[in-house]
Protein backbone atom coordinates (compact mmCIF):
# COMPACT_ATOMS: atom_id res chain seq x y z
CA UNK A 1 0.00 0.00 0.00
CA UNK A 2 1.43 3.43 -0.89
CA UNK A 3 2.88 5.19 2.29
CA UNK A 4 -0.19 8.13 1.58
CA UNK A 5 -2.87 5.82 1.05
CA UNK A 6 -1.81 4.44 4.25
CA UNK A 7 -1.50 6.87 6.43
CA UNK A 8 -5.30 8.28 5.05
CA UNK A 9 -6.24 5.36 6.39
CA UNK A 10 -4.54 6.34 9.64
CA UNK A 11 -6.02 9.75 9.91
CA UNK A 12 -8.75 9.71 7.94
CA UNK A 13 -11.48 12.32 6.56
CA UNK A 14 -11.85 15.00 9.63
CA UNK A 15 -15.74 14.70 10.26
CA UNK A 16 -15.40 18.32 12.01
CA UNK A 17 -17.22 19.64 8.93
CA UNK A 18 -20.00 17.46 7.65
CA UNK A 19 -20.71 17.81 12.12
CA UNK A 20 -21.23 21.92 11.53
CA UNK A 21 -23.16 21.28 8.33
CA UNK A 22 -25.47 18.95 10.35
CA UNK A 23 -26.05 21.53 13.27
CA UNK A 24 -26.39 24.24 10.59
CA UNK A 25 -29.58 22.12 9.52
CA UNK A 26 -31.12 21.88 12.55
CA UNK A 27 -30.48 25.61 13.64
CA UNK A 28 -32.21 26.42 10.20
CA UNK A 29 -34.89 24.30 10.76
CA UNK A 30 -35.33 25.48 14.78
CA UNK A 31 -35.58 28.74 13.21
CA UNK A 32 -39.03 27.96 11.99
CA UNK A 33 -40.14 28.14 15.02
CA UNK A 34 -40.61 32.11 15.28
CA UNK A 35 -43.11 31.95 12.73
CA UNK A 36 -45.06 29.12 13.31
CA UNK A 37 -45.97 30.91 16.74
CA UNK A 38 -46.60 33.88 15.14
CA UNK A 39 -49.00 32.24 12.96
CA UNK A 40 -50.37 30.09 15.94
CA UNK A 41 -50.99 33.25 17.27
CA UNK A 42 -52.53 35.21 14.44
CA UNK A 43 -54.73 32.08 13.85
CA UNK A 44 -53.25 31.15 10.54
CA UNK A 45 -53.75 27.72 10.51
CA UNK A 46 -52.75 27.40 6.83
CA UNK A 47 -49.17 28.87 7.61
CA UNK A 48 -48.68 27.21 10.92
CA UNK A 49 -48.55 23.98 8.40
CA UNK A 50 -46.22 25.74 5.58
CA UNK A 51 -43.99 26.33 9.00
CA UNK A 52 -44.70 22.89 9.89
CA UNK A 53 -43.56 21.20 6.76
CA UNK A 54 -40.46 23.45 6.72
CA UNK A 55 -39.49 22.30 10.13
CA UNK A 56 -39.89 18.69 9.15
CA UNK A 57 -38.18 18.79 5.97
CA UNK A 58 -35.30 19.83 7.73
CA UNK A 59 -35.42 17.31 10.30
CA UNK A 60 -35.19 15.04 7.65
CA UNK A 61 -32.66 16.60 6.12
CA UNK A 62 -30.78 16.35 9.15
CA UNK A 63 -31.93 12.85 9.70
CA UNK A 64 -29.84 11.94 6.01
CA UNK A 65 -26.83 14.22 7.08
CA UNK A 66 -26.55 12.08 10.62
CA UNK A 67 -27.10 8.83 9.02
CA UNK A 68 -23.95 9.73 6.34
CA UNK A 69 -21.53 11.22 9.21
CA UNK A 70 -22.32 7.94 11.52
CA UNK A 71 -21.78 5.80 8.15
CA UNK A 72 -18.49 7.59 6.97
CA UNK A 73 -17.12 8.40 10.46
CA UNK A 74 -13.45 7.09 10.28
CA UNK A 75 -12.49 4.46 12.39
CA UNK A 76 -8.51 5.12 12.11
CA UNK A 77 -6.28 5.86 14.32
CA UNK A 78 -5.18 9.33 14.80
CA UNK A 79 -8.85 10.95 14.78
CA UNK A 80 -8.96 14.68 15.40
CA UNK A 81 -11.38 14.17 18.32
CA UNK A 82 -12.10 11.19 20.02
CA UNK A 83 -15.23 9.07 17.68
CA UNK A 84 -17.35 8.69 20.60
CA UNK A 85 -17.47 12.33 21.37
CA UNK A 86 -18.48 13.19 18.04
CA UNK A 87 -21.45 10.63 18.32
CA UNK A 88 -22.41 12.01 21.15
CA UNK A 89 -22.67 16.12 20.06
CA UNK A 90 -24.01 14.67 16.97
CA UNK A 91 -27.15 12.86 18.90
CA UNK A 92 -27.39 16.11 20.99
CA UNK A 93 -27.70 17.74 17.75
CA UNK A 94 -30.23 15.28 16.53
CA UNK A 95 -32.28 15.47 19.68
CA UNK A 96 -32.72 19.63 19.28
CA UNK A 97 -34.46 19.65 15.69
CA UNK A 98 -36.40 16.08 16.70
CA UNK A 99 -38.16 18.15 19.70
CA UNK A 100 -38.56 21.16 17.37
CA UNK A 101 -40.44 18.94 14.62
CA UNK A 102 -42.48 17.50 17.51
CA UNK A 103 -43.48 20.91 18.85
CA UNK A 104 -44.58 21.50 15.16
CA UNK A 105 -46.63 18.46 14.98
CA UNK A 106 -48.69 19.28 18.44
CA UNK A 107 -49.46 22.93 17.28
CA UNK A 108 -50.60 21.32 13.77
CA UNK A 109 -52.43 18.46 15.17
CA UNK A 110 -53.95 20.16 18.00
CA UNK A 111 -54.60 23.49 15.66
CA UNK A 112 -53.61 24.94 19.27
CA UNK A 113 -54.36 28.44 20.01
CA UNK A 114 -52.60 29.86 22.99
CA UNK A 115 -55.01 32.22 25.71
CA UNK A 116 -54.44 36.34 24.58
CA UNK A 117 -52.44 36.84 27.67
CA UNK A 118 -49.68 34.18 27.18
CA UNK A 119 -49.04 34.77 23.30
CA UNK A 120 -46.64 37.68 23.43
CA UNK A 121 -44.38 36.16 26.17
CA UNK A 122 -44.68 33.26 24.59
CA UNK A 123 -43.32 34.39 21.12
CA UNK A 124 -40.28 35.82 23.53
CA UNK A 125 -39.91 32.34 25.30
CA UNK A 126 -39.76 30.72 21.37
CA UNK A 127 -37.31 33.41 20.26
CA UNK A 128 -35.21 33.05 23.07
CA UNK A 129 -35.47 29.61 22.50
CA UNK A 130 -34.28 29.79 18.68
CA UNK A 131 -31.38 32.09 20.20
CA UNK A 132 -29.71 29.60 22.40
CA UNK A 133 -29.81 27.40 19.61
CA UNK A 134 -28.06 29.81 16.95
CA UNK A 135 -25.72 30.17 20.20
CA UNK A 136 -25.10 26.09 19.99
CA UNK A 137 -24.66 26.36 16.36
CA UNK A 138 -21.87 29.35 16.67
CA UNK A 139 -20.20 26.95 19.82
CA UNK A 140 -19.87 24.05 17.19
CA UNK A 141 -18.62 25.94 14.67
CA UNK A 142 -15.46 26.91 16.15
CA UNK A 143 -14.36 23.54 16.49
CA UNK A 144 -11.99 23.10 13.69
CA UNK A 145 -10.30 25.69 15.20
CA UNK A 146 -10.31 23.81 18.20
CA UNK A 147 -9.00 21.01 16.59
CA UNK A 148 -6.29 23.23 15.17
CA UNK A 149 -5.00 24.79 18.07
CA UNK A 150 -4.98 21.49 20.18
CA UNK A 151 -7.70 22.27 22.22
CA UNK A 152 -5.53 24.87 24.47
CA UNK A 153 -4.60 28.57 24.32
CA UNK A 154 -6.92 31.45 23.67
CA UNK A 155 -9.36 30.02 21.48
CA UNK A 156 -9.99 27.30 24.32
CA UNK A 157 -10.82 30.48 26.74
CA UNK A 158 -13.05 32.01 23.88
CA UNK A 159 -15.24 28.88 23.25
CA UNK A 160 -15.73 28.52 27.25
CA UNK A 161 -16.82 32.17 27.36
CA UNK A 162 -19.42 31.68 24.28
CA UNK A 163 -20.80 28.31 25.94
CA UNK A 164 -20.91 30.53 29.21
CA UNK A 165 -23.11 32.66 27.20
CA UNK A 166 -25.50 29.62 26.03
CA UNK A 167 -25.96 28.68 29.45
CA UNK A 168 -27.07 32.30 30.31
CA UNK A 169 -29.59 31.90 27.31
CA UNK A 170 -30.85 28.44 28.20
CA UNK A 171 -31.44 29.84 32.27
CA UNK A 172 -33.65 33.50 30.56
CA UNK A 173 -35.63 30.45 29.02
CA UNK A 174 -36.17 29.03 32.29
CA UNK A 175 -37.36 32.23 33.60
CA UNK A 176 -39.66 32.50 31.15
CA UNK A 177 -41.34 29.14 31.18
CA UNK A 178 -41.86 30.11 34.55
CA UNK A 179 -43.81 32.67 33.86
CA UNK A 180 -45.66 31.15 31.21
CA UNK A 181 -46.37 28.26 33.91
CA UNK A 182 -47.54 31.11 36.01
CA UNK A 183 -49.94 32.72 33.56
CA UNK A 184 -51.60 29.33 32.57
CA UNK A 185 -51.78 27.90 36.70
CA UNK A 186 -54.19 31.29 36.77
CA UNK A 187 -55.99 30.65 33.77
CA UNK A 188 -56.53 26.65 34.15
CA UNK A 189 -60.53 27.34 35.64
CA UNK A 190 -61.47 28.95 32.18
CA UNK A 191 -60.06 26.67 30.03
CA UNK A 192 -60.73 23.13 29.07
CA UNK A 193 -58.74 20.47 30.84
CA UNK A 194 -57.46 19.26 27.51
CA UNK A 195 -56.32 22.56 26.70
CA UNK A 196 -54.87 23.22 29.38
CA UNK A 197 -52.86 19.63 29.24
CA UNK A 198 -51.72 20.13 25.71
CA UNK A 199 -50.26 23.52 26.72
CA UNK A 200 -48.43 22.65 29.71
CA UNK A 201 -46.65 20.30 27.37
CA UNK A 202 -46.34 22.72 24.03
CA UNK A 203 -44.34 24.90 27.12
CA UNK A 204 -42.51 22.29 27.79
CA UNK A 205 -41.48 20.94 24.96
CA UNK A 206 -40.52 24.45 23.74
CA UNK A 207 -37.93 24.86 27.19
CA UNK A 208 -36.49 21.21 25.72
CA UNK A 209 -35.41 22.66 22.39
CA UNK A 210 -33.51 25.13 25.02
CA UNK A 211 -31.91 22.46 27.10
CA UNK A 212 -30.84 20.35 24.29
CA UNK A 213 -29.05 22.94 22.54
CA UNK A 214 -27.91 23.74 26.17
CA UNK A 215 -26.09 19.93 26.12
CA UNK A 216 -24.42 20.36 22.74
CA UNK A 217 -22.63 23.24 24.61
CA UNK A 218 -22.03 21.18 27.61
CA UNK A 219 -20.31 18.13 25.97
CA UNK A 220 -18.41 20.07 24.14
CA UNK A 221 -17.11 21.69 27.32
CA UNK A 222 -16.51 18.19 28.69
CA UNK A 223 -14.15 17.72 25.43
CA UNK A 224 -12.36 21.06 26.10
CA UNK A 225 -11.89 19.83 29.49
CA UNK A 226 -9.55 16.47 29.03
Amino acid sequence: MPISNYMAGLFGHSPIRPLQEHMQKVCLGVQHLIPLVEAMNAGDLDLVKVEQQAIVQAEHDADDMKHALRHQLPKGLFMPVDRRDLLDVLMMQDAVINQAKDIAGLVVGRKMQLPVTMRALFLDYTAQTVKAVEQALLVIGELDSLVETGFRGLEVERVEEMIKDLGRIEQTTDRKQVELRNILFELEDSLRATDVMFTYRLIEWMGRVADDAQRVGTRLQLMLAR
